[in-house]
């Protein structure tokens, strides 16, 4: 028992990265390693070869698992859907390619892709798994999954970011939008958001939020200022890490209201990712005192 306990502990935040990356939920990605926790202290560990691929199984199949029992979940969700936000240290942004595909504009392309193909594409491009150990993990041939990870590749690529983009930038945006914004200055919006710039607010039926995404610079910036002159709020921002890389922490008349998220790209804002659900934010609302002010 206590090998078991080490193991899974060793492992933890590794695995509760892959169950995060393929579901998109903090809170089912904890349900999945609690699962994963009640299958490995029933397995033989003398009968392991390599610990750590086991454990990558086990979580991986649990999160299909419950991946395909979201979907259908998700059918009936009120507006727009965004992954629920999670809150990262400073040095997650560190490793480049691991935050980029934490970030909420990735999260999302991969919600494009079918079960079994996020999958390997998260165990492949982001954690370097051997075709061997994903063919096992989800029930493949390796010849097959060598060729589920080809179409999810080049359907990522298609969709992902064209260019790495720096913490610093991407700061730098969001301190610019943020600025325009609590000077009501449409032309400063203007400049800092790209022509083409989306918007999406995920309030889940449970606050008030676009019911579907704003498309275009123009749209994103008058809907912005006139919901804030409508709403006669007092609102601050704070900026905070989240899915690894900088975010804006919202808080509405002294209460955190959401995080607001952004996709940059040659220094303007292509996407803007609001979450509003406090269903989704439960993990942040406790260290939002300490951490996001």
């Amino acid at each position: 028992m206590r090998d078991a306990t080490d193991d899974f502990v060793t492992y933890r935040n590794l695995l509760f990265t892959v169950a995060y990356e393929m579901l998109g939920s903090a809170a089912d990605a904890e349900d999945v390693l609690q699962e994963t926790w009640l299958r490995w202290v029933d397995v033989d560990l003398d009968q392991v070869r390599d610990r750590r691929a086991y454990l990558v199984r086990i979580t991986t199949r649990q999160a299909l698992n419950r991946l395909r029992t979201m979907q259908r979940r998700r059918e009936s969700y009120v507006g727009s859907w965004l992954p629920e936000p999670l809150l990262t240290t400073p040095d997650a942004s560190g490793d480049v390619e691991l935050a980029e595909s934490m970030s909420m504009a990735m999260m999302l392309v991969l919600e494009t892709l079918a079960p079994t193909e996020r999958a390997v594409f998260v165990l492949r491009e982001v954690f370097d798994v051997g075709y061997d150990e994903i063919a096992e993990a989800v029930g493949k041939t390796p010849a097959a999954v060598r060729q589920i990870a080809h179409r999810a590749r080049q359907h990522v690529e298609a969709r992902r970011p064209r260019q790495t983009v720096s913490e610093n930038e991407v700061r730098a945006a969001l301190d610019s939008f943020q600025h325009a914004l609590a000077a009501g200055d449409l032309q400063g919006l203007l400049h800092v958001l790209a022509p083409d710039t989306v918007l999406i607010a995920d309030g889940g039926g449970l606050k008030q939020a676009a019911a579907r995404p704003i498309s275009g610079a123009d749209k994103v910036a008058r809907f912005m200022l006139g919901g804030l002159r409508k709403a006669r709020i007092s609102y601050t921002t704070a900026f905070a890490t989240v899915n690894g890389s900088p975010a804006l922490a919202v808080h509405v008349d002294g209460e955190f209201d959401g995080v607001m998220a952004a996709r940059v790209d040659q220094g303007r804002i292509t996407g803007l990712y609001y979450v509003r659900n406090p269903e989704k934010l439960t993990r942040l609302t406790d260290a939002a005192e300490v951490t996001l002010r």
